[in-house]
């Protein structure tokens, strides 16, 4: 699982498409500049026993996890309940988020701010910029809230942080070329399956669109791997598809 990391996002209004989510877009790129893979992403509504199954799931598959929404203070905001309850610990006040959020409000901490300084027991901060209300984590387990404005400083603390160890000084590339003419991906599956006997590390993606006419149709192709190896692998590639007649190579990206 090395360089993986798996997000939850968490919120009723994102399934009822009350609310976009913004948060998946925006990890891929803060994990893209780091070497880091987003091995998957689930939206959970929130619901303690299925947001806890799910956390329980990837701790045991040794995945770390980001995880945004779900940690206020109101009723529907049951994240930390079920990390809570995912890795058998009672929820506790936490002092120093206790004292963050009581320097940041004065009295209008109380009674209702301070519930967001309850955490499970042995839980870490994750500081919060913005208004000093904290997140947590437990072990791998990454906690934030579902404001973007938040989350997403935050999450760069911890990718930077606990997580440094995952960010990679060489990751992947990727070449792309796209493919016109009159083909299809079935024309070019030979060349697919060959290159990938040959470059089996190298992931091959192939995403076709469909024009008015078969002729005005593309095959976007991406070819991803260890610099040396996707370099291999694509210049094979390329040659195959060169060589096939009607096939055009209208445009080519190297990383």
């Amino acid at each position: 699982m090395t360089g993986q990391v798996e997000l939850l996002v968490i919120g009723d209004e994102l399934l009822l498409g009350k609310r976009q989510d913004r948060h998946l877009p925006k990890v891929i790129e803060l994990l893209k500049t780091r070497g880091i893979d987003l091995a998957g992403v689930e939206f959970l509504p929130d619901h303690e026993v299925t947001i806890a199954a799910a956390i329980r799931r990837f701790v045991a598959a040794g995945m770390p996890i980001l995880s945004c929404g779900g940690i206020g203070a109101t009723p529907d905001d049951l994240t930390r309940q079920a990390a809570a309850r995912a890795f058998d610990m009672p929820i506790e006040r936490q002092p120093e988020a206790l004292q963050l959020i009581e320097a940041h409000y004065g009295e209008r901490a109380w009674p209702n701010r301070v519930l967001m300084a309850d955490f499970p027991r042995g839980a870490k901060l994750i500081p919060n910029p913005v208004n000093s209300v904290a997140g947590f984590s437990v072990g791998d387990c990454f906690f934030v809230p579902g404001f973007p404005e938040m989350a997403w400083p935050m999450l760069e603390w911890v990718l930077d942080g606990p997580l440094a160890h995952l960010q990679r000084a060489h990751p992947p590339v990727e070449f792309r070329l796209r493919v016109s003419g009159v083909v299809g991906e079935g024309d070019l599956l030979q060349a697919m399956e060959a290159t990938r006997a040959c470059y089996p590390e190298v992931w091959l993606s192939s995403l076709p669109t469909r024009g008015r006419t078969s002729a005005e149709g593309f095959i976007d192709f991406g070819l991803r791997g260890a610099q040396a190896d996707a370099a291999a692998a694509f210049e094979m590639f390329r040659r195959a598809v060169v060589a096939h007649s009607g096939a055009v190579v209208v445009d080519v990206v190297a990383p």
